[in-house]
Formats: C-alpha cells, sequence, structure tokens
C-alpha cells in the first residue's frame, strides 16, 4: 500500500482495516445457523484469548464488544463495523510515519531500532519501536503476525453446493511471448467449476474475472478456501468477500490440507487439456491456440460440455447433476455485487472543482474544492465515479473528458467468461 501525505485518507485507511479486523473476527460467531448456547460458547472462547489487530498489537475484545459487533453486523454489513475514520487518526505524525517507511523501503534489513535512531537524528524525536512495528506490519513490511493459524478442512466433504469453494491459480502454456495463468474455483460438494479464467497474469484483476461471473450466474459461498500467494491475500478480496458475507479462509503455507480435490482437478487439466494445445505454430499434435480468447473458449467448451457432464470417481455423479440436485441457488443483487468489486483511489478536487482519474477528467461538487476525496469505481467502467469524503457518500462525478473507460490493469484480456449452460447456471432444477 502506497503511503500518502493526506492524514484524511490515513484514516479512512486506518477505519477500513479495523472493520476488516472485526469482520475476521465475528464471523463464525455471527453464523446464523448457530443457536444462542452455541454462539455464546462461541463468543466466550473469543474473548478469552488474545488477537493481533491490524496494527499488530496483542488486543482481547470483551464479550459484550463482540456482541455488539455481532449485531452491527446482522443490522448493517460489513459498513456498520467499520467505524468514523475521524475516530481513526494515529497518535504519531503522519509526516514522520512517512519518513519511517521511507527508511524501511530504501533497506528493508533496517531495524525498527536502528530506524527510530535515524529519526531521533534527523527530527530529534521518534515514536517508540513497537509503535513504529506496528505501522510496518500494517503496511506489509514485515512478515506476517503470528498466531494460532485455522484449523481448516483436511479430508472433508462440504454437505452442499455454496458450501464452499476452493480457489486456486494453474500455469499454463505460453502464447508467442506471453504466459498463462488459470484462476479457477472449485465447489467442495458438487465438483462442478463455478468459476475460471485464463489470464496473462497472476494478480488481482485476473482473480476477479474468474470470481465475479462466478458469483453472478453460480451465487455466493458460505467460505472461499485458498492459498497464501499474492493475488488471495490482497485486501480487496477480503473486502468483497465481507462485503458479500463470504468467510475467506487462508490455508496454512507448507500445509496443504484440503487442497486435494482442485489439485486433482488441475492434474486433469494439465494431462486432458494442456497436453492437447500449445501457443507455438509448429507443434507436432497439438492444436496452435493464437491468442487469449481462444483459449478461454476452448477451456469453456471443455468444462462445460465434457468435465461438468462426467461421473465423477468419487462422488459417481456428473459434477452438474450434483449441483443441480440441490435445488434453485439465490443469487447476488446486482449492486451488491458492484459495490463488493469497486476499487478505490484519492484525488484532490481541483480549484476548477475538477478531478482526474488515470488520463479521465471529472467534475464534481464545488464544495469540495480543496478536500481530498475519494473515488470509487468498478476498473472496467471509468464512465460512472462514485464521489466519496471521509467515508460520506458526495454523489456522481460528471464525465468532462473520458479518454480512458477502463482502469490501466484492467485490460481487454480480462472480459467475464460466458458460461454456455445460464439455465443450469442460475438455477438447480
Amino acid at each position: 500500500m502506497a503511503v500518502g501525505g493526506d492524514e484524511e485518507k490515513v484514516r479512512a485507511e486506518r477505519a477500513r482495516a479495523i472493520g476488516l479486523f472485526r469482520y475476521q473476527l465475528i464471523r463464525e460467531a455471527a453464523d446464523a445457523a448457530l443457536s444462542t448456547k452455541e454462539r455464546g460458547k462461541m463468543v466466550r472462547e473469543l474473548a478469552s484469548r488474545e488477537h493481533v489487530d491490524p496494527f499488530g498489537r496483542r488486543v482481547r475484545m470483551s464479550r459484550q464488544t463482540i456482541d455488539r459487533w455481532i449485531r452491527d453486523w446482522r443490522a448493517g454489513g460489513f459498513d456498520a463495523l467499520v467505524p468514523n475514520p475521524r475516530q481513526c487518526t494515529p497518535r504519531t505524525p503522519v509526516e514522520v510515519l512517512e519518513l519511517a517507511v521511507a527508511l524501511r523501503r530504501e533497506n528493508p534489513q533496517r531495524t525498527a531500532a536502528a530506524i527510530r535512531r535515524i529519526l531521533c537524528t534527523q527530527l530529534g524525536w521518534a515514536p517508540d519501536e513497537r509503535t513504529l512495528q506496528r505501522n510496518f506490519h500494517w503496511l506489509g513490511l514485515t512478515g506476517a503476525a503470528t498466531g494460532s493459524a485455522p484449523a481448516v478442512f483436511g479430508r472433508f466433504q462440504a454437505e452442499h453446493p455454496n458450501d464452499l469453494w476452493t480457489g486456486d491459480a494453474l500455469h499454463g502454456i505460453r502464447i508467442t511471448v506471453h504466459k498463462t495463468y488459470l484462476f479457477a474455483f472449485l465447489d467442495d460438494h458438487s465438483r462442478l467449476l463455478p468459476g475460471y479464467r485464463w489470464g496473462y497474469a497472476e494478480d488481482t484483476v485476473r482473480l476477479a474475472a474468474a470470481l465475479r461471473p462466478a458469483l453472478a450466474s453460480r451465487g455466493v459461498p458460505k467460505a472461499i478456501y485458498v492459498d497464501c500467494g499474492s493475488a488471495f491475500v490482497d485486501t480487496w478480496l477480503l473486502r468483497a468477500c465481507a462485503k458479500l458475507g463470504v468467510r475467506l479462509v487462508h490455508s496454512t503455507p507448507g500445509r496443504p490440507e484440503g487442497r486435494g480435490k482442485i489439485e486433482r482437478f488441475f492434474r486433469t487439466v494439465r494431462e486432458q487439456f494442456l497436453v492437447e494445445i500449445s501457443g507455438e505454430p509448429d507443434t507436432v499434435g497439438r492444436h496452435h491456440v493464437t491468442d487469449l480468447n481462444e483459449l478461454n473458449r476452448l477451456f469453456a467448451a471443455g468444462v462445460e460440455t465434457v468435465y461438468h457432464r462426467q461421473v465423477h470417481s468419487e462422488t459417481g455423479q456428473t459434477p452438474l447433476a450434483r449441483w443441480c440436485a440441490a435445488g434453485p441457488v439465490a443469487l447476488p443483487a446486482p449492486e451488491a455485487l458492484t459495490e463488493a468489486f469497486l476499487w478505490e483511489e484519492h484525488r484532490r478536487v481541483t480549484k476548477t472543482a475538477t478531478v482526474s482519474l488515470h488520463g479521465n477528467s471529472y467534475e464534481v461538487d464545488p464544495a469540495l474544492v480543496g478536500r481530498k476525496v475519494e473515488l470509487v469505481f468498478d476498473p472496467f467502467d471509468l464512465t460512472r465515479i462514485q464521489v466519496r469524503a471521509g467515508g460520506v457518500p458526495m454523489g456522481l462525478a460528471i464525465p468532462h473528458h473520458i479518454g480512458r473507460h477502463a482502469h490501466p490493469k484492467a485490460k481487454p484480456e480480462t472480459p467475464p467468461p460466458h458460461h454456455p449452460d445460464r439455465r443450469a447456471s442460475t438455477t438447480r432444477s
């Protein structure tokens, strides 16, 4: 995360981090399927131990606080867990933290003690080492905080479709000079593949290109189980899952428990799909794939017409039949899905009441002149920009000049895939 010089931005980022921490802490206890007795036991257990907050501090929460957060979550969702940004002002001046972060990034081997000595020399004063360590942890400039890892699924099979999806990425062929990567999500109960997409990078944009259409067409799972790859630990994914009420679980590094099903599927992809294609024109016995669109088209055809309709050796059913046997699936409201996948950038409003974003310019409320605002948008559509100030909605920005319709990272290679069996996607009938 980049550190800006604007205190308002820092407060907003800290508020969101606190909201995500609260959500992660209560997400299991907030499960509507729990009885009052079961929830009470879980809340007491949470209150009995320490937790690592977003800033690296070890903290305890009272039962009353945890119960209040659960009530807030039920009443207002993720937004109700995010505190007012004005309550999140860091005690250490922003400019001091900026200098400390710059010193750490200049030489990652510098310890907090060494950086504190440099700050004292330059400024005559410095925050204590614990404060520096907390902020380095918050910005991802230290190793992950230690703590008890959640026990995850092992030899487990979900009872119903959409109870659990497992997500992962697979390295594929090269098309000319470009390496390809597959993001895929596997429904644990049915073995159906709700979402999949090949792309030219293993990043959050390509992850979203696989996940978002899956949620739109197959519904929202209760939980998603992923590894600790960079795309899967991005705050964007945690925010999206929190907005939709999805429990995001990361596997423990070096412990592959619970990943066998998707790894077996990837083995099938290698042995039955990748061996039949090539990105090079003169490979004997293989079909020449000329571009990413063709790769995705061929893969979708294989998934929808072959894999989904073959009897699975473990379940004794086809993935599609096992999925459909459970009945209709509720789909998320389009506006809820859009909100979950929005991006955010900060800009200062000019004297002419305009802001710029990746070469585009927009008009905003003149009352915002001189203020730093958040521009909230779908990365694939820069014609519609929401303006927020300190998290408060301030209306839509009016496009003044649009030279780019999508974020630079939202390249043309990442449109959502088309699911041929649309009826089966929206209902299990």
